[in-house]
């Protein structure tokens, strides 16, 4: 690990911490974030990951014939997320629209001991994150009527109306 220190919160305005610890007695574990459930046309992006294989990814999804793709990033790689997005949208004729949703997402960091005398230690913080929609409008719009039409609710009776007197 590098020689930078490792602060577990702030305690006042001089940016000092009671709780440094030395990267020399402690390794620094970023456990995953909670995971959302995920679909098919779901793409979750990361910075380690080459960028041009996630898009040849994006791009096969929405030419196998998905309406939609949904690509999130998380810290780091939000900004390779609205990349891809807008890499998608040219590449494609300006054909797709893109819709943005963001959110912060709690994660936990655990520092573990290097000596058996340390006591290991966890740190929860909050992470920004994206959530992009690319959609094709009229595809959308069109799987969107396919699918309430095969509802089970869009099939109303009709009321009977009164019979007129002759």
């Amino acid at each position: 690990m590098s020689g930078k220190e490792i602060h577990l919160g702030r305690t006042d305005d001089t940016h000092e911490s009671k709780d440094t610890l030395d990267p020399e007695e402690y390794s620094l574990r970023k456990r995953l974030p909670r995971k959302l459930p995920r679909r098919k046309n779901d793409v979750y992006v990361n910075s380690k990951t080459n960028f041009n294989g996630q898009m040849a990814r994006c791009q096969k999804l929405l030419d196998a014939g998905f309406h939609e793709v949904y690509i999130h990033g998380l810290g780091v790689a939000i900004n390779h997320a609205i990349n891809i997005a807008l890499q998608l949208k040219s590449r494609n004729m300006d054909g797709f629209v893109i819709s943005a949703n963001t959110s912060t997402v709690d994660v936990v960091d655990d520092f573990e001991p290097e000596t058996e005398e340390g006591e290991a230690k966890t740190q929860q913080r909050s992470v920004s994150a994206i959530h992009i929609k690319v959609f094709h409008p009229q595809l959308s719009a069109e799987a969107q009527a396919t699918h309430s039409s095969k509802t089970p609710n869009s099939k109303r009776k009709r009321k009977r109306q009164p019979e007129k007197p002759s």
